[in-house]
């Protein structure tokens, strides 16, 4: 476990859920990585994210998937491409990222409570 923080700076970190809209290879990244683009409704719209989700999951599939995102982060570039926002997951036994998801269906650009 990290240290304690306090609600507030809680509260700083911009936790939003969005829907993939496209995902494709990204063999230019150092590790394993997929690039994804994701909505997150009008208020933010949508951001480019580099996810090292590739284990488990396939362009293709992820297309269509709501996903959790930090979204006010700085940008960051990573090779060649420039990601907007941090994609959440958890390390299985292995070590391979699953996606953190909200188990129903709510709107684009919902903000973690």
């Amino acid at each position: 476990m990290t240290d304690t923080i306090s609600f507030d700076d809680f509260l700083a970190v911009d936790i939003r859920v969005g829907t993939v809209v496209s995902a494709e290879p990204f063999p230019e990244a150092r590790k394993p990585a997929i690039k994804l683009r994701i909505d997150f409704g009008p208020e933010i719209g949508e951001k480019r994210s580099s996810a090292q989700v590739t284990v488990h999951y396939t362009p293709e599939a992820l297309v269509g998937r709501k996903v959790m995102a930090v979204v006010n982060f700085p940008p960051r570039q990573i090779g060649p491409f420039m990601s907007e926002v941090l994609t959440l997951g958890f390390a299985d036994d292995d070590g391979a990222i699953v996606l953190a998801v909200p188990d129903k269906d709510v709107p684009n650009g919902s903000r973690l409570m």
